[in-house]
């Protein structure tokens, strides 16, 4: 299982009117995950990117479960889920540091478009590369 965590405060601008996080701003909170895995992994944006590349996101699915409020600790955890399919998925677990109380569940899935965002049936040669390193038995069904 391929997975990081990520360590973020919640910062004064990313609280509502009630004192607690924005619930758009932890979008923002996966997005972190997900460049904190892509550093830890190699599974960067602009290693795509300059294979001529996109990856946006098709789908997002949060379910809150506690509130975040400001000054708070959060952690963000962030695991690749394998696919068959050419796609990016990850699953997210934010949890408070210091009380491990879950705060939200997500998870995304990106697609892959060439330079003309056109959606490809097929995994570019440089994720399929990525997969053969990390995942060489997942690669192989491929």
């Amino acid at each position: 299982m391929l997975q990081t965590t990520k360590q973020l405060t919640v910062r004064f601008c990313e609280v509502d009117a009630m004192h607690i996080v924005w619930h758009g701003h932890y979008v923002k909170y996966l997005e972190d995950g997900r460049e904190e895995f892509a550093r830890h992994y190699g599974l960067g944006y602009y290693l795509l990117e300059r294979a001529g590349y996109g990856i946006p996101i098709v789908e997002m699915e949060l379910s809150y479960k506690k509130s975040a409020r400001y000054g708070d600790t959060l952690e963000v955890e962030t695991r690749y889920v394998p696919s068959a399919t050419p796609r990016i998925c990850f699953d997210y677990r934010i949890r408070h540091a210091d009380t491990r109380q879950l705060i939200c569940t997500a998870r995304t899935t990106q697609v892959f478009t060439n330079a003309q965002h056109q959606l490809q049936l097929l995994p570019p040669p440089c994720f399929t590369e990525w997969q053969q390193h990390w995942l060489p038995s997942l690669a192989s069904l491929v």
